[in-house]
């Protein structure tokens, strides 16, 4: 992938994943502006690539707001003269139980995971319409958002509404030309070290995780960041795509996964025992006591 010419920009490209892209990117040969809420951390990255012949600037603080969102755009524009790639990879982890989880907890991951997103997004689909040769948004995930999982109702709900907005603005910037893709990643980094399956897992991993769990490090999800940011994905958009180790998948859009009808409409007391065999039955994975 030949990214010469291209202008990207990588939020929570400290360390991590987002290092990764960054480095990947600028690495295919894209200037690489490097945000971090760590100024020295993004500038280390940074260094890092000029160091290696690459191209980077950096634009240091939170995301979440309009005014770090504006900030980035107009980073990549005075320092390189365009932006073509937004990769929205900023994140924070506040676990706790739905009856642990207090304000505070939800709204700052909502603030980064999900405004942080969307600000950033927005910035870049009005510049990259601005300058009207398309563009690229690359919008980072999770399983949790497609799964779910527990002490992560904040996580889960901001990864599954980025989902959304990637399909919603697959439509609304197709004719601008801009694609928009969610990147669903699964790797080794600070945050996998707070779950206790992963925590004491220690490279190089058996091809049985690899494989069966798509589970590797985040070099092995960076060549997909790449592959988005490049002209040869200009017909990939609206997608939600897995990868990690050993695994590349492409989940499905939610669609009805059964249809019943009533005439006249439903009524609890009248159609709760169809509803039960048929719609309401649990789903495969379903933990709970069978409802029929």
């Amino acid at each position: 992938m030949n990214l010469s010419g291209k202008v990207a920009v990588v939020t929570g490209a400290g360390r991590g994943l987002g290092r990764a892209y960054a480095e990947a990117l600028a690495a295919a040969g894209a200037a690489v502006v490097v945000n971090d809420v760590d100024a020295e951390t993004a500038a280390e990255v940074a260094r890092a690539i000029t160091g290696d012949g690459g191209r980077a600037a950096v634009a240091a603080g939170p995301v979440g707001g309009s005014e770090m969102a504006e900030r980035l755009v107009t980073t990549a524009v005075k320092e390189f003269g365009r932006l073509d790639v937004m990769v929205a990879n900023a994140g924070i982890l506040r676990d706790r139980v739905l009856w642990k989880m207090s304000d505070e907890d939800f709204d700052a991951v909502i603030d980064v995971h999900l405004r942080g997103t969307f600000t950033c997004a927005r910035a870049a689909a009005v510049r990259m319409r601005e300058q009207g040769d398309g563009g690229r948004l690359i919008l980072v995930s999770s399983p949790a958002g497609q799964r779910g999982n527990v002490g992560q109702t904040n996580y889960a709900a901001a990864k599954a509404g980025i989902v959304a907005m990637a399909r919603t603005w697959a439509m609304e910037l197709a004719r601008a030309n801009v694609t928009v893709n969610a990147v669903v990643p699964v790797a080794a980094t600070e945050m996998t070290r707070t779950i206790p399956a992963f925590a004491e897992l220690v490279e190089p991993y058996p091809d049985s995780l690899r494989k069966d769990e798509g589970f590797g490090t985040v070099h092995d999800v960076a060549p997909l960041v790449v592959f988005l940011a490049s002209d040869a994905s200009a017909g990939v958009t609206g997608q939600a795509i897995g990868i990690g180790g050993d695994r590349l998948a492409l989940w499905s859009h939610p669609r009805e996964k059964a249809v019943a009808l009533a005439d006249g409409g439903w009524s609890a007391p009248a159609h709760a025992p169809a509803g039960a065999r048929g719609v309401g039955a649990p789903p495969p994975d379903h933990r709970g006591p069978p409802l029929n």
